[in-house]
């Protein structure tokens, strides 16, 4: 069953262009990383998939159209943008009351049985919390909703790199199974291809690359050359490139 089938999706903002067309199938069970620069049209497919923004072409999310069904759509979707947007204010506690008041599927007594393998206080507002503890609070959330889709943009934004990989073995080993799908957007992909069934790369409102990780593994190749050699590189039609330095 597809979670998501995306025909001819376009979204343009006045003159320019954010989404140009694109087709998109994902699988349930599937991981699909979504991968580009900034913008290159990623936070608003994400957007769309939401239903927080209008478009052309056909879209399914779940079998529902998520412009004209959001409210239905949304009890079984979990959306976590990145971690800067929890409000440094709220107490850890409050913030499990919100969440528990507005999401319908989110088991509280399961972010509370994660939260015991921290050393977060439930009296700890969020400013006072380090980043890999506010990582782990995210962590908390997101497995504690029993969502079918869970789409993650950038959630790892400012973290470590060694809270980063904290977050995405927590996620594939303690969320995720066949009967959820997850998205996850992001602009460094060697940060979360490990965990990824699926990629997708896309520039310009355009996906240039869509494959399983396996294929991609044995197809495709990063070079890294020196700024002499830039031309010599170039001239082998890269379908994409990134300053690294």
């Amino acid at each position: 069953m597809a979670t998501i089938e995306a025909r001819g999706l376009r979204k343009t903002f006045g003159m320019t262009v954010a989404l140009d067309g694109i087709d998109l199938h994902v699988e349930e069970g599937r991981i699909l990383g979504m991968i580009g620069p900034n913008g290159a049209g990623k936070t608003t497919a994400l957007n769309a998939i939401l239903g927080l923004t209008s478009y052309e072409g056909e879209l399914k999310v779940l079998g529902r159209d998520p412009w004209t069904k959001r409210d239905e759509l949304m009890r079984d979707v979990s959306f976590i943008a990145d971690v800067a947007v929890l409000p440094r204010w709220i107490r850890v506690s409050q913030l499990l009351d919100d969440v528990a008041g507005v999401h319908p599927r989110f088991d509280r007594a399961k972010a509370e049985n994660f939260l015991t393998r921290t050393t977060i206080k439930r009296t700890s507002k969020v400013r006072e919390l380090s980043k890999g503890m506010v990582a782990q609070l995210h962590l908390a959330i997101v497995m504690a909703i029993d969502a079918r889709l869970l789409v993650l943009d950038e959630p790892t934004l400012g973290l470590d790199i060694l809270y980063r990989k904290q977050f995405y073995d927590s996620l594939l080993n303690d969320y995720f199974d066949r009967s959820r799908t997850i998205i996850v957007t992001t602009h460094q992909v060697e940060e979360v291809q490990d965990v990824l069934t699926d990629l997708m790369f896309i520039d310009r409102g355009r996906i240039v690359l869509e494959c399983s990780m396996e294929e991609f593994d044995s197809r495709y190749l990063e070079v890294m050359v020196n700024p002499e050699h830039l031309s010599a590189a170039r001239a082998l039609k890269p379908m994409h490139e990134r300053p690294v330095f």
